[in-house]
């Protein structure tokens, strides 16, 4: 079969599964969610031990993505079971009011076929079983993959295990599908039936995926996730407070999985003649060389240090101390130092993202230098400041623009590991995101649902959230919000 044949019969199981899922109850998705999360605990060793040959990371952080992978499908579960993500509304009849209000309910519903683009960096959390595909089947929505080249037999083996326990458990035979290549990829965007799409990956892939969703006859939405610096600010106060464990969190988090992390920190704002460059670099040379996912990822990264070190202004710290190793094993992390005027330079690539451990450490002369700076940066998924006890306080405007760039904001810690929580929000301006959310947290369910009002709908004929019985659900009701 032909790969434009297979994706043809998969977007046909996919149109006859979203029949069923449009009306399927959210205890049987929730079961279904459940039995998959079980199914991939079940095989860790296996998968595991893939995983680690596909894509050289260690044993101990695959085994702690992929139980992150698993307790993500549990919780959209509970997302599901707690039903409040279906925003029901329920106005019943007001002939007084001006104009006079007809019985009418609202709720969201699924949209259709989801197209999910795997990601290279995280070969469980952000892949076939990712964040992206556990949100769109909570919704009630059939997931085609377009599965990542860096690691393809992991790929078909996690889809092949998740595929057979929710067939198992009750779901339709089109709920799951992969597909590969670029050709696929493309017409994968392109059909008809596709309704949105979920993609991490690289700005200029991204981009022109994203150009391809909004050029269709009848344009869908793109959720991407494309690229993000992650600005760290440290304060002088900070510095002289605890000057070493930040040198020592700061390289732990830029050279965490060979840097291979969408919030890895890659800009450091300090003050002019700090020396905080220079201590960086030599705590980063005790950091032995790390293998790159692919080959293609590395020879990006050494292209992106290249552009670095040609940057006008920009300087690679290097540590007299440690003596230069051989890069046959791996790669190195880069420091390099700067000023924000080589961020302000209009051909700058400080203010692009270098992919792997590398980070720049920008000296500013003072606030209003600093916030410049911040306000010239693209968007991103997270901001850090890491400021002495009680001084965050004072730092108003540094604040507000750090929450103006960015989805998430630190106060202290690092950005490297992303929560699976409620609260927690995985996106930020463009190019952070296309979009408002990406495939973490509670509201990345979102993206795959719309709104539908029923008009003087008979009881019979609605969905049971909407029906004048107790749902077990929050609704608002007449302008009341009701807890059951």
């Amino acid at each position: 079969m032909s790969a434009s044949e297979h994706l043809v019969t998969v977007m046909a199981d996919a149109v006859a599964a979203f029949r069923v899922l449009r009306r399927s109850s959210r205890s049987d998705r929730a079961r279904w969610l459940t039995a998959a999360a079980d199914a991939l605990d079940a095989d860790a060793d296996e998968l595991t031990a893939i995983a680690e040959r596909e894509t050289h990371l260690p044993e101990a952080r695959l085994r702690g993505e992929l139980l992150r992978t698993t307790n993500q499908l549990r919780f959209f579960s509970d997302v599901v079971t707690d039903g409040a993500y279906l925003e029901a509304t329920i106005d019943h009849p007001d002939p007084s009011a001006t104009p006079p209000i007809p019985d009418l309910r609202r709720m969201l519903v699924p949209i259709g076929p989801v197209a999910v683009f795997a990601a290279s960096n995280f070969p469980f959390a952000f892949s076939v079983a990712g964040g992206d595909t556990a949100s769109a089947l909570a919704a009630g929505n059939p997931v085609i993959v377009k599965i990542h080249p860096g690691h393809p037999e992991l790929s078909h083996r996690v889809a092949d295990r998740m595929r057979t326990a929710l067939i198992e458990a009750g779901a339709p035979s089109g709920i799951l599908a992969t597909v590969e290549g670029r050709a696929d990829a493309t017409a994968l965007v392109l059909h008809p039936d596709t309704a949105a799409v979920g993609f991490t990956g690289s700005i200029p892939g991204g981009r022109a995926l994203f150009d391809l969703a909004t050029s269709r006859p009848t344009p869908i939405p793109f959720y991407g996730e494309l690229g993000s610096l992650n600005p760290v600010v440290i304060t002088s106060d900070a510095l002289a407070e605890r000057r070493a464990v930040l040198v020592e969190g700061l390289v732990g988090s830029f050279t965490l999985g060979a840097g291979q992390f969408c919030t890895k920190p890659g800009l450091v704002f300090v003050p002019r003649g700090s020396g905080f460059a220079v201590d960086v670099a030599a705590a980063a040379g005790a950091v032995a060389p790390q293998r790159m996912l692919m080959d293609r990822i590395h020879d990006g990264f050494r292209s992106g240090a290249a552009a670095l070190s040609a940057q006008p202004g920009v300087v690679r710290v290097e540590d007299p101390h440690t003596p230069a190793r051989e890069e046959d094993d791996g790669q190195t992390p880069l420091v390099f130092s700067a000023d924000t005027a080589a961020l302000r330079a209009d051909d700058s690539v400080v203010r692009e993202e270098c992919f792997g451990p590398a980070v720049v450490v920008i000296e500013h002369d003072g606030e209003a230098d600093l916030i410049d700076a911040i306000t010239r940066l693209p968007g991103g998924l997270t901001a850090t400041l890491h400021a002495a006890d009680g001084e965050a306080a004072h730092l108003g405007t540094l604040v507000a623009a750090l929450e103006d760039s960015a989805g998430r904001v630190l106060f202290g810690g690092w950005p490297t590991g992303v929560a699976v929580a409620w609260s927690q929000h995985h996106g930020g301006p463009y190019p952070a995101t296309t979009s408002l959310f990406t495939s973490v947290g509670a509201t990345a369910i979102r993206r795959f649902l719309r709104p539908l009002a029923f008009q003087t709908a008979p009881d019979a004929m609605l969905p049971v959230e909407l029906r004048d019985a107790p749902a077990g659900i929050p609704r608002r009701i007449d302008g009341v919000l009701r807890l059951g």
